[in-house]
């Protein structure tokens, strides 16, 4: 998969250094894979869940929430937020969902 934009991974790490490691893998796994569908999503990322037209990753053991929209014939994931659990739990990303 093609990620747009690993800038915002890069951002999230920087202010919460434990979460770089997490990050890492979750970018690397993704970008080496080509999802067709949501199931295959979910058998490499069982943390995720469909949130209307968003993916909701769950990063390091809950440690952040990657909020996604995939485009599956393009194989594009469009990374629109990282957010730590009280960022998540505030809501505001659901207007996009």
């Amino acid at each position: 998969m093609y990620i747009i934009t690993r800038k915002r991974l890069l951002e999230f790490g920087d202010k919460h250094s434990g979460a770089i490691s997490a990050l890492e893998d979750w970018y690397r796994t993704a970008k080496h894979n080509d999802f067709t569908t949501f199931s295959e999503l979910r058998e490499t990322f069982a943390g995720v869940d469909q949130v209307g037209r968003l993916m909701v990753f769950n990063i390091g053991d809950n440690k952040a929430r990657l909020i996604a929209y995939v485009v599956y014939r393009k194989k594009r994931i469009y990374i629109r937020h990282v957010l730590t659990h009280k960022e998540y739990d505030k809501g505001k990303w659901k207007e996009e969902a």
